[in-house]
């Protein structure tokens, strides 16, 4: 099996993969104060009673637990194939950006995943700590994108800011018109940020032509997928699923 991990700055997904398809998956928070020693305990007591582990594949976009994370992986799994997206890794992916070496590692590991399954040119919408908007060429090259505030910062900022506000649970309320405050923010938080990725895809779309797929992906993705007119898939294990395919590039 390999132990696919994406480190986020919220959440940690993990999953175990065989043959490109995914066994089991879990969500934890991520905590840039754990040792190496303490992630390895964590990662040890979701793994006890699953197949063995064959190889690593990891990317990250918090380099406090990237540091981490390589130590762990140096001392408790040093006998096998691990991958660590970083400069000097082969992705297949070119970054035809102005700094290509700012680019998150998730967004080229979702760009790679997404050409695998949709062709291109797509567009990929990550739904996490941000809201990330990545467009994929019909080559598979990384053209860039749009970044936004994620929905529950977003959320959480309002409630800090405004005396009368507080947070809701992110859900779609009964109507666009609340009839209360915790209908009112439910519906600017859902429809709201559904409204921002169609118009951001409507726009992106001007400047490149047809798109073969819009897909959504990250944790926050099912509160809008349903609401959003232009997300046409939603692939929740993306960027997992790129691990394994630049796991697998790289051991051959």
């Amino acid at each position: 099996m390999l132990l696919a991990i994406d480190v986020g700055n919220t959440n940690t997904v993990i999953g175990l993969y065989e043959n490109r398809i995914l066994h089991k998956s879990w969500r934890i928070n991520t905590d840039p104060a754990q040792t190496a020693d303490e992630l390895a305990l964590k990662y040890r007591g979701l793994l006890e009673n699953e197949p063995g582990v064959s190889g690593v594949a990891l990317c990250s976009t918090v380099p406090a637990v990237l540091h981490q994370m390589r130590l762990m992986v140096e001392r408790y799994y040093s006998e096998l194939p691990v991958v660590i997206v970083e400069p000097g890794i082969k992705t297949g992916v070119p970054i035809l950006t102005d700094n290509p070496k700012e680019v998150g590692a998730d967004r080229i590991v979702n760009t790679l995943a997404a050409h695998h399954l949709f062709g291109g040119p797509c567009i990929v919408v990550d739904f996490g700590t941000s809201t990330n908007l990545d467009v994929v060429s019909d080559k598979g090259e990384f053209l860039g994108g749009a970044l936004a505030p994620g929905i529950e910062i977003s959320i959480e900022a309002l409630a800090q800011r405004a005396a009368q506000l507080r947070q809701v649970e992110l859900v779609a309320p009964r109507s666009v018109i609340g009839k209360n405050t915790v209908e009112a923010l439910q519906s600017g938080a859902v429809y709201g940020f559904a409204g921002q990725v169609d118009g951001l895809v409507d726009r992106i779309i001007e400047e490149i032509g047809a798109v073969t797929a819009v897909v959504a992906t990250g944790g926050l993705s099912q509160i809008v997928v349903s609401e959003s007119r232009s997300i046409t898939h939603h692939e929740p294990d993306l960027t997992l699923l790129g691990l394994a395919l630049l796991f697998e590039k790289n051991q051959s």
